[in-house]
């Protein structure tokens, strides 16, 4: 499959949202970009190739790097911005009233454009969930954002939500989920399975959470990495994606890690294979506390 051949099939492999959006099932994640000066050309380069690689999905957040993330996405997507579904959050501290309005003007400007594709509530604080909720459907009506969402809510906040006024408008929930951290799969993914809301998995390449970096360094992911012919790293990005209605938005700077990402969606893992996965990792039987990084 040649690069363009790759990025069609990167593009035409879709999850719908809640209100019939389709989306690309990869996209891209900023956590830790705008940290450093010395690799912003780098990080610029990468999420435009990963654009060019049908990874128009674009996640930040006003968290990472102080709203320096928000600087490289809007830098990166700067005559693209139609080509792209762009994906920030609100701090808990801001996510109500005028610190949320406010929050997300900044991110805004940051972001050089004049809407939010998706605004989540980066985790829940002190803020109540209703006064997010109300100032998330105000910043919609003001068109300043298009939906909204939450990240890091475990299934009794997510029932919590769904029974608030306005709350069955909650477009995604994005959480940690990986190979190695499978916990949402005992009561929270099915609960929003239920509800017809996607989930957004960060840190899909196990950087971090249970047992971090080590998932791939495991003897069954790098025996199916041999079988397969490609490397472990694009094994684990293969299982997140293998269900059909998960995100998965995985960071790097470097534009050939990029290419090596979205050739992971096209692997096609089998029966026997994801047997030998879960027999290495096994999915929970009891309830897990949400992982969260």
């Amino acid at each position: 499959m040649n690069q363009s051949e790759l990025t069609d099939y990167v593009q035409n492999r879709t999850i719908t949202l809640p209100d019939g959006t389709r989306l690309p099932q990869l996209g891209q994640g900023t956590w830790h970009m705008g940290e450093q000066k010395d690799k912003e050309d780098d990080e610029i380069y990468a999420l435009q190739t990963g654009i060019d690689a049908g990874m128009t999905l674009i996640d930040t957040a006003e968290m990472y790097g102080n709203g320096g993330a928000e600087k490289i996405v809007g830098k990166a997507i700067e005559s693209r911005r139609d080509d792209v579904f762009l994906v920030s959050k609100v701090f808990p501290h801001n996510a109500g009233g005028e610190r949320l309005i406010n929050a997300c003007e900044q991110s805004l400007q940051r972001l050089g454009t004049e809407t939010i594709d998706l605004y989540l509530l980066h985790w829940r604080g002190g803020v109540p969930l209703r006064e997010t909720i109300d100032g998330m459907e105000q910043l919609k009506r003001e068109g300043k954002i298009q939906r909204w969402g939450v990240s890091n809510l475990d299934k009794a906040d997510i029932e919590e939500l769904l029974a608030l006024p306005n709350g069955e408008n909650c477009t995604v929930n994005q959480v940690l989920y990986h190979l190695g951290s499978r916990g949402i799969e005992y009561d929270l993914l099915p609960r929003m399975r239920r509800a017809g809301m996607p989930a957004m998995a960060y840190c899909p390449l196990a950087q971090a959470g249970r047992l971090g970096g080590k998932v791939h360094e495991h003897s069954v992911v790098q025996s199916i990495a041999n079988e397969q012919r490609v490397d472990p790293l694009q094994i684990l990005l293969a299982w997140v994606v293998q269900a059909s209605d998960i995100f998965a938005i995985p960071k790097t700077d470097q534009s050939e890690r990029v290419w090596e990402n979205a050739r992971a969606a096209a692997i096609n893992l089998t029966n026997d294979e994801l047997a030998r996965l879960d027999a290495a990792f096994p999915p929970p039987s009891t309830k897990q506390p949400l992982d969260i990084v």
